[in-house]
């Protein structure tokens, strides 16, 4: 029996544009509906989460679980400058209430790659009033969130970071191999604004606070050391030194990069999975988590995300009992390890890739919304029952 630490939390997450439906007001829509979008698709009605919430606890709490991630859309919350709907935000305060009343923890993130659109015309994440419009922002929220067991203030600001240069690649037909480096103005932006963010909550008393980031593991293929150090601190190290002090560090971690003497070396076709590129690679979520632990000792660490996009749910639970095991191991020799959140619940919206991609542990039905958990939600239930792997 491998066995995890007493009060360790097991859930599983989503994202408020990518169960939603109908965000029309934000960013993402517009990119999706643009003339030439990056978007394979746009989300439409995605997951029809937006109605149909408490069918998902109920999937969480039913199945073992004790934690559920999500996140609130902003551009419901504030649809114009200056003008905040009170009803949605108790749209989420219901679903806090609604974790709370099933024995769930929720788990919540204030922004998650998306901005209102009026933001985006605005000067966006790098605009000299962004600051100001966030900070407004968290304080409006965070009434709501008193009941919250962790509050997150940005999702993957490093990966919010490389987007606008994924973006680009993509618009001129570029091949795209692994993640590029990021853009260093908006990563610069993005940390200033967790920062004004956690200023907020703090001051509001909020629940723990901090950042949730993109973690990988790094691999030298013989002669890469160089790139592969530029690489990590670009994508890694300035984001979990902006993170101390913070009251936990969230770690989203799903594949490795791997680089030669000329940089990236693009995985094995046979090792990647139906996001494109990504290389299947369970072992990276015990590396990632070591290398953040040794970076920031003595900040409490949470998997806020890990988990594979494949149509086989067999490999998905052999996946992802290999990556528990790394990470037990990597707990086993001091990594302060809080919990473990699968992504994700449903097979949901998946950005650029459009809803070819399934990481969930329960399928949508296109056009009836029915859900239908695959035999993965009671596997990793029966894991959070036990709280460790036989």
């Amino acid at each position: 029996m491998t066995t995890f630490p007493d009060g360790f939390l097991w859930g599983t997450a989503t994202a408020a544009h990518q169960v939603e439906g109908g965000n029309v007001n934000n960013d993402h829509w517009e990119m999706e509906h643009a003339e030439h979008s990056p978007f394979v698709e746009p989300s439409g009605d995605a997951c029809d989460s937006w109605h149909r919430w408490a069918e998902d606890l109920d999937l969480v709490a039913g199945a073992g679980l004790d934690t559920y991630r999500f996140s609130l859309e902003w551009s419901r919350i504030e649809p114009a400058e200056g003008e905040f709907s009170r009803a949605a935000l108790d749209h989420y305060r219901r679903i806090v209430d609604g974790c709370r009343d099933r024995g769930l923890n929720p788990l919540v993130t204030l922004v998650h790659f998306t901005m209102p659109r009026w933001l985006m015309h605005d000067g966006g994440w790098t605009g000299p009033k962004t600051g100001d419009r966030i900070a407004r922002f968290a304080e409006f929220a965070a009434p709501a969130l008193t009941d919250a067991e962790y509050v997150a203030t940005i999702n993957e600001p490093n990966l919010m970071a490389v987007q606008p240069v994924i973006g680009a690649m993509a618009r001129r037909g570029e091949q795209i191999t692994g993640l590029p480096v990021p853009d260093q103005e908006v990563a610069e932006a993005l940390i200033g604004l967790h920062g004004r963010t956690m200023e907020v909550l703090r001051g509001a008393g909020s629940r723990p606070a901090g950042m949730t980031l993109v973690g990988l593991e790094y691999i030298d293929e013989g002669g890469g050391s160089e790139p592969l150090r530029a690489a990590r601190a670009a994508m890694m190290d300035q984001f979990l030194v902006a993170a101390e002090g913070d009251d936990f560090v969230g770690l989203q971690i799903y594949t490795a990069q791997r680089f030669g003497p000329d940089g990236l070396v693009a995985p094995p076709v046979d090792q990647q999975t139906l996001a494109h590129g990504m290389e299947r690679r369970p072992e990276a979520l015990g590396a990632a988590v070591r290398y953040a632990a040794g970076v920031l000792p003595g900040v409490p660490l949470l998997v806020t995300e890990n988990g594979i996009a494949t149509a086989d749910d067999d490999d998905r639970i052999r996946f992802t009992e290999d990556a528990l095991r790394g990470l037990a191991a990597a707990i086993a020799d001091g990594a302060d390890v809080r919990g473990y959140v699968h992504w994700s619940l449903l097979d949901n919206f998946e950005w650029m890739l459009g809803y070819a991609p399934t990481f969930g542990l329960v399928a949508v039905d296109r056009e009836t919304f029915a859900r239908t958990a695959k035999p993965s939600l009671a596997w990793l239930g029966e894991v959070a029952r036990r709280n460790g792997l036989i």
